[in-house]
């Protein structure tokens, strides 16, 4: 296919050039309406290029086909069989792919390190989950993904599951053997649904991680707004074999998603797939550089560890990692990664990606460069050379891989919808917790509606708020209250 085509910059083009006049949304009409002081900040080409996307950038009837070849030649670059763009980033992605393949009562394998959307996706469908525990490093206190024996034990237990779901990068970096995951799936008959938000990179460089279609995944969701050019919100879903009818995943997608898709993120998605296809190899040799060049830059920064394949990969744990996904444990420097993170963005201006209560990560990109750099390893050094000020830490109580397990009682579903009171945290052990209670980021939920909550971690979430850590999306967001089922 002719990938120095964009058919969705190319319709924005022809839109302009023929100077058409809508009596249509959106009704700032192309900037006209819009408050000068909004178009100061966001600029005029934004309004400019936020057209409708029928009867605006295709006709009434899109017989152009606009959208439709813009997605054939996204999957032609990565080598998917049917690709779909959404507009609602990868938390409905996901979504529709878990109700491609489980329904109400149905059972779906599902790492029990998953993203916040995929239990709401639990919770809105209904779907049970039977959940896959990630490996364990008790000496770095980190989950990497599921193991592929963990997943056929699962299969073992539960011949009558649909699928199954893992998440894979993880924020962190760390990758599952998705080939051996995929085998597993495929020999009980049952797709593999790859959360690959992080993974959008994946396709273009032999030298990052296997991505998910290239492992045998039968449809893989991929955050474009993360590691490529995407606009906030953008996603695609990829989709290959026979397991899964495309059909079924466009009719999902459409029950969950917007009737008013953005153009300026389609043309985003469409522009990102001819950039990659073109330059995409050039652009990640570089990127690959840098990130090996910042790693050992920061290395040499006293009381600084930068986790590397020796750390993170190897037998029970994680199968490959992505070093773009920069990890910096400063437990040396007798601090947290909340408080390392806050200092650098209030005295240099610089917001890192995820801290815990012992690391900070930096996320590079093909965007990244030597004068990035520089600024990210002086805003590091400087965090080091005023530890001082950073002590002493307030310690964050981490559970025992085991305590950190809760037992699933009631399905989401019902635990979200069902009768609820909010209670001291204090009185909430042995209780149901009715929602989500999510550090964010990564955004792996600690609780989940219908698991019983113990002491242990709910000292931990309590903990971690008083030492920094976020939890946005729980009903006390201070975690002094939690949301718990009304039990008979």
């Amino acid at each position: 296919m002719d990938h120095s085509q964009a058919p969705v910059l190319d319709a924005l083009a022809a839109y302009h050039s023929e100077k058409q006049t809508p009596f249509t949304p959106p009704g700032h009409k192309q900037g006209l309406g819009a408050d000068p002081r909004v178009r100061a900040v966001l600029g005029d080409a934004v309004f400019r290029s936020d057209v409708l996307a029928i009867s605006g950038l295709d006709d009434r009837m899109s017989s152009r086909g606009v959208l439709a070849k813009a997605q054939e030649l996204m999957a032609d670059a990565v080598g998917a069989e049917h690709t779909f763009f959404s507009t609602c980033g990868s938390s409905l992605s996901v979504k529709a792919a878990m109700l491609s393949v489980a329904g109400p009562h149905e059972k779906l394998l599902v790492g029990r390190d998953a993203h916040k959307s995929v239990v709401s996706g639990l919770v809105l469908a209904g779907i049970v989950p039977v959940w896959v525990d990630p490996q364990w490093d008790a000496e770095r206190h980190l989950a990497h993904p599921p193991s592929a024996e963990a997943f056929r034990a699962a299969f073992a237990e539960h011949p009558d599951a649909r699928g199954a779901l893992v998440t894979t990068p993880t924020p962190y970096g760390t990758c599952s053997d998705l080939p051996a995951i995929a085998r597993t799936c495929h020999d009980h008959g049952v797709p593999l649904i790859v959360d690959e938000a992080w993974g959008a990179h994946l396709p273009f460089h032999p030298e990052l991680p296997t991505w998910a279609m290239d492992a045998g995944a039968d449809v893989c969701v991929t955050s474009v707004h993360k590691m490529g050019s995407g606009l906030e919100q953008g996603s695609v879903f990829h989709l290959q074999g026979d397991l899964i009818n495309p059909d079924v995943l466009k009719n999902r997608e459409d029950l969950l998603g917007t009737t008013s898709p953005s153009v300026l993120l389609y043309a985003a998605l469409d522009g990102w797939r001819r950039q990659m296809v073109q330059h995409g190899h050039a652009l990640y040799d570089d990127a690959l550089a840098l990130a090996k060049s910042v790693r050992a830059r920061i290395a040499e920064i006293d009381g600084m560890h930068v986790h590397g394949r020796d750390d993170f990969c190897g037998p029970g744990r994680a199968a490959d990692l992505d070093p773009l996904q920069v990890i910096v444990d400063i437990s040396r420097l007798g601090t947290t990664g909340y408080r390392i993170a806050d200092w650098i963005r209030e005295h240099h201006h610089v917001n890192l990606h995820l801290s815990d209560h012992r690391r900070t990560s930096a996320q590079l990109t093909h965007a990244d460069d030597e004068r990035t750099a520089d600024v990210l390893i002086t805003a590091l050094r400087d965090a080091a050379a005023h530890a001082g000020e950073l002590r002493p830490a307030t310690p964050v109580g981490i559970p025992d891989p085991a305590d950190l397990r809760l037992e699933q009682v009631v399905l989401p579903r019902d635990a979200f919808f069902g009768r609820v009171e909010q209670v001291p945290w204090e009185e909430a052990a042995g209780r149901v917790t009715a929602e989500m209670l999510t550090p964010y980021p990564p955004g792996i939920p600690a609780a989940l509606p219908g698991e019983r909550l113990n002491s242990a971690v709910l000292h931990y979430l309590r903990s971690g708020v008083e030492a920094g850590m976020v939890v946005p999306d729980a009903a006390d967001t201070q975690v002094k209250t939690i949301r718990v089922s009304v039990e008979d």
